[in-house]
């Protein structure tokens, strides 16, 4: 009796140590499954803040893209015209050039007489013409001098109307700032032209009048009246 008491006992204490210990592992499972959770949760929480990160990144790379990509648009659309500068500057002078040489005159002389080769080929006559001066761009390498006409002229309609179209289309610069018809569309019309030209500084063995170039800015010319019959007017 007494030997199966003490193995009961031996068994009931090992029972219960096995108990404990199995209580004690439980408990550290728990704490190791716990601990693994959270660890979870946390890389879980940190993946997607990476992820968000990692989108956000890419939608600012994309905006900065698409923002230095209009720049760089804008600023070739700037730079197109600034290309060949040079060429075009020199182009453009050779053009002025040309232009003041071919299309300017150089003497009031000149526009009167141009004036009295187109009356003439259209058989009207200047009965007037007083002019006024004012220097242009004064001092400067394309200095001109605005030559202001107040002209009349008389002849039938239509020599006039053909006159004042040859005139837009005549060689020689004219500017038509006014005109005034009288008279009917059948014998003899009055008309009044206010025209401007600019004359320039002479080239080579031109000549320009003195006159010209002492005039002021309104004064009229005080040889009208002898320029008219150069200019096919007055006889």
């Amino acid at each position: 009796m007494t030997t199966t008491t003490a193995e009961k006992r031996k068994a009931a204490v090992a029972a219960k140590q096995w108990r404990e210990r199995a209580r004690t592992m439980a408990t550290l499972l728990n704490l190791h499954i716990a601990g693994a959770v959270v660890l979870g949760l946390m890389n879980l929480y940190l993946l997607v803040h990476m992820a968000f990160a990692w989108r956000a990144a890419r939608s600012d790379d994309a905006q900065a893209l698409a923002d230095q990509t209009v720049v760089m648009k804008t600023a070739d659309i700037a730079r197109q015209p600034l290309e060949g500068l040079d060429e075009k500057l020199a182009l453009a002078t050779k053009d002025a050039d040309k232009f003041y040489k071919q299309r300017l005159p150089y003497s009031i002389s000149e526009v009167i007489g141009e004036l009295g080769t187109l009356t003439k080929k259209q058989g009207v006559k200047l009965t007037r013409a007083n002019y006024a001066y004012a220097p242009v761009l004064e001092g400067t390498a394309g200095q001109v001098i605005e030559a202001r006409i107040d002209a009349s002229f008389s002849g039938d309609y239509r020599p006039l109307v053909l006159f004042v179209n040859a005139l837009e289309r005549d060689k020689m610069f004219f500017l038509i700032t006014g005109v005034t018809l009288t008279g009917q569309q059948s014998g003899t019309v009055g008309l009044r032209l206010r025209l401007t030209t600019y004359l320039r500084s002479p080239v080579g063995t031109e000549n320009t009048e003195k006159s010209v170039a002492g005039a002021d800015g309104d004064k009229a010319d005080s040889a009208d009246d002898a320029s008219a019959p150069a200019a096919g007017g007055r006889r």
